[in-house]
């Protein structure tokens, strides 16, 4: 049985990855600092599941996180442990270090979101590759070899479709995408100077059940079925490569295994779908039309994006299992199931 530290916890792609982890009979010590980004009720409705907590509820305030503080929590069954720790409190990192001898670090932490990097750089670059660099040094002083690194094809932008890992990516649109490279770039040289073995896992516009507030796929279901209008930036010609969560994290789990240093897409595999075609899949499943609101499209936008999986496949043996109209499906299936708290949810 190993004994995983997965950062970003509460985080949608983290709090998947450790419950996978679960399910396979390791020990997770998850760490989050529980920040308002976005609404905390839902990183509390992830926490829950993970805790086993049956019974919980969401509190009233979209601001205040029920599992803040710093009082350690676990599971019923003992394979989870979570505690309420920032990746840039170095000291609270390296007790956790200390304590436990960790078998790899899924590190997931991050400020996401390409929108409000432009508008609060800074918070970017200290979680992102501060903290990404304190992981690192607490591996180098605590001899724990294998880090998961979770990235974003974010950084493809100006490359040629289908982007794939040997493409040059010096040109970042965002604060959030350079701060992403910053910490690809940390994680390189502890590698090379320390013996690190690295796993940089490029994510392709991950969507799923209980996903981010802030993502394309939950505002558009969000406002089709509270008959909102839609705010849809550019002509929603724009593509993703959408990946369905679970995919995403049988693949971050699977990049745990030897490899030295590398860069492996993780991407959705097929044909991608433009935001047209996403709100058009939507109505459909609601039996509801959108009020589109076209507005001008953001500076930081990329066109279109489509990964390159065959090194997935090569090194990993990985391949995505579910198709959009899968995942979409199960995806509005939660929010249904979880209407009467996600209605409150911006």
């Amino acid at each position: 049985m190993a004994f995983y530290l997965v950062t970003g916890v509460a985080g949608f792609i983290a709090a998947r990855v450790a419950e996978m982890l679960l399910a396979q009979g390791h020990s997770v010590v998850g760490v989050d600092n529980l920040n308002d980004y976005y609404d905390v009720r839902l990183k509390d409705y992830r926490l829950a599941r993970l805790l086993g907590e049956t019974g919980w509820r969401p509190g009233g305030d979209a601001r205040r996180a029920q599992y803040a503080g710093r009082q350690r929590r676990t599971a019923p069954h003992g394979r989870f442990v979570f505690e309420n720790v920032d990746v840039e409190d170095l000291a609270a990192l390296e007790k956790l270090f200390r304590e436990f001898q960790f078998t790899a670090v899924f590190n997931l932490a991050a400020r996401a979101g390409v929108a409000y990097s432009l508008e609060n750089p800074h918070v970017y670059l200290t979680t992102n590759a501060h903290g990404t660099l304190n992981l690192l040094e607490c591996q180098r002083k605590f001899s724990v070899k294998k880090m998961v690194l979770a990235s974003t094809s974010s950084l493809y932008a100006g490359s040629e479709l289908p982007f794939h890992e040997d493409q040059p990516v010096n040109t970042p649109l965002s604060p959030y995408a350079a701060s992403k490279k910053a910490a690809e770039l940390f994680a390189y040289s502890h590698h090379k100077m320390h013996g690190l073995d690295i796993t940089v896992a490029r994510y392709f516009t991950v969507f799923g059940p209980a996903g981010r507030p802030d993502m394309s796929l939950f505002r558009f279901i969000q406002w089709i079925e509270n008959g909102r209008p839609v705010q849809l930036f550019g002509d929603g010609k724009q593509s993703r490569d959408f990946t369905f969560v679970d995919d995403i994290a049988r693949g971050t789990i699977l990049a745990a295994k030897p490899v030295g240093f590398e860069v492996i897409n993780f991407g959705g595999g097929r044909s991608p779908t433009t935001l047209g075609e996403v709100i058009g899949k939507i109505e459909n499943a609601l039996g509801k039309k959108a009020l589109v609101q076209g507005l001008p499209p953001m500076a930081a936008d990329i066109k279109a994006t489509r990964a390159d999986i065959a090194k997935a496949g090569r090194l990993l043996g990985w391949q995505p299992q579910v198709s959009f109209d899968d995942g979409l499906a199960a995806t509005i299936a939660w929010h249904r199931e979880n209407h009467e708290w996600l209605g409150a949810v911006n």
